[in-house]
């Protein structure tokens, strides 16, 4: 029969030993399947930054990234999201100081803020979120039925009041909300220098409509929010943020750790050093 194969004699009896036994990687790849099945938008890297951080995994990422295509556990291309303000040509436009540099050494030191719209029953909901370019949390958030600046004035303003934020450098893109007096006048009250991206340049926002893509693909379009009331989107959508993606989603800047999460393992170190 080897011969008619063409396999050696030794290759067949190795083969037939292993048959019967269980899959060499039948418990890693059952741990890896549990943690699709709760966080289906995990792609292989943050599947392995979970196991790694909460499971005791200290295998490679090759190996979960090989699991994954081999057992059909990929994920598709990732949708990008569009702002939706636009610019005052009347207004005074601020210097871009952040320059595509998203990283901050510690909380409340870069800020970044921009206008998203979701359809409902009752209309459109716009959201307006505050990010921390130290963690990835999303520090503000307020939802509203307009766009006025009052809605960005209230995210940010419930940002600074929540985490003690003053002094920070806040960037946004050119929209009327955000040169606005009432908006300058809230920065100014708060000690926060403004930067704004140049006109068209998404990527000068970029974790910012990062954020706002992650918020639409794993939240808003796994349901029908134009079927929906806009008191139940918003209900939804503030349970997204800041149940899960503040304090549980695998954030991969983070080395894993979700938003907070990193942010409480900063502050107890900076407690620790000053004991």
């Amino acid at each position: 029969m080897c011969k008619v194969l063409k396999v050696s004699e030794a290759g067949y009896y190795k083969w037939l030993n292993r048959q019967g036994r269980p899959y060499k990687y039948e418990d890693l790849l059952a741990k890896i399947r549990e943690i699709r099945a709760e966080n289906e938008d995990y792609g292989p890297y943050r599947i392995y930054l979970k196991l790694k951080l909460f499971h005791g995994y200290t295998g490679s990422y090759y190996l979960i990234l090989t699991l994954c295509k081999k057992h059909d556990l990929m994920l598709k291309k990732k949708f990008h999201a569009k702002g939706i303000t636009k610019a005052d040509p009347a207004a005074q436009a601020s210097e871009n100081l952040i320059k595509q540099d998203f990283k901050a050494s510690s909380p409340n030191k870069k800020w970044l803020g921009d206008i998203t719209e979701i359809p409902t029953v009752d209309g459109k909901l716009y959201v307006a979120g505050v990010f921390d370019c130290f963690d990835g949390a999303i520090v503000g958030l307020k939802m509203a039925n307009h766009m006025r600046a009052e809605l960005c004035v209230d995210a940010f303003t419930s940002a600074a009041k929540k985490h003690q934020g003053y002094g920070m450098i806040f960037h946004s893109d050119r929209g009327s909300q955000y040169t606005s007096k009432s908006y300058r006048d809230t920065l100014a009250t708060y000690g926060a220098t403004q930067s704004m991206s140049h006109t068209g340049r998404c990527f000068d926002n970029a974790r910012m409509e990062s954020f706002f893509a992650t918020l639409k693909k794993e939240c808003v379009y796994k349901f029908k929010p134009e079927t929906l009331r806009m008191e139940t989107v918003k209900s939804i959508v503030f349970r997204f943020i800041e149940v899960y993606y503040n304090r549980k989603r695998i954030y991969t800047p983070n080395e894993g750790y979700p938003p907070l999460m990193k942010r409480s393992l900063y502050y107890r170190d900076q407690l620790s050093q000053a004991v």
